[in-house]
């Protein structure tokens, strides 16, 4: 259910979008097979900067565009829907470089009062290292 003026106006056009979608078939013709997981960064557009069509990959993104967030995605792509390449990319300037889990869990306790120890925010200090840390994971996962 949508509430508030910016879903209202996601509503509008979306209606639009839908009256005017050309892309039926689309689901039928993901020949490429490749996911590309990212981050949620809204400065980037995964199709602007990966040159995507749509209907050309599955894009998934969450914070930092971490593996481990996206296993259950990634399953169901590769498993039930033919995907056979995965794509990470990490990019520069991502609000989870260079934070440590204290740092965020600090950040949200402070503004929430809540208790987010629990929570592994996945963070990392070393961009290149990062993206080697989720290939590993994805790498060792029966699933892929």
């Amino acid at each position: 259910m949508m509430s508030g003026p910016i879903a209202t106006q996601f509503e509008a056009y979306n209606a639009q979008y839908a009256n005017h979608f050309s892309h039926a078939n689309i689901a039928d013709s993901h020949e490429s097979k490749v996911l590309v997981l990212v981050c949620m960064d809204a400065r980037i557009d995964p199709a602007e900067a990966l040159g995507l069509q749509p209907g050309q990959a599955h894009v998934v993104r969450n914070a930092g565009g971490r593996a481990i967030d996206a296993v259950r995605s990634i399953i169901i792509s590769q498993q039930l829907l033919g995907t056979r390449e995965i794509v990470v990319v990490h990019h520069t300037d991502c609000g989870m470089l260079g934070k440590s889990d204290n740092d965020i869990r600090c950040s949200i306790k402070d503004k929430t009062g809540e208790d987010v120890d629990h929570i592994a925010f996945l963070p990392f200090r070393d961009l290149r290292e990062s993206v080697l840390d989720d290939i590993r994971l994805l790498e060792k996962n029966p699933w892929f």
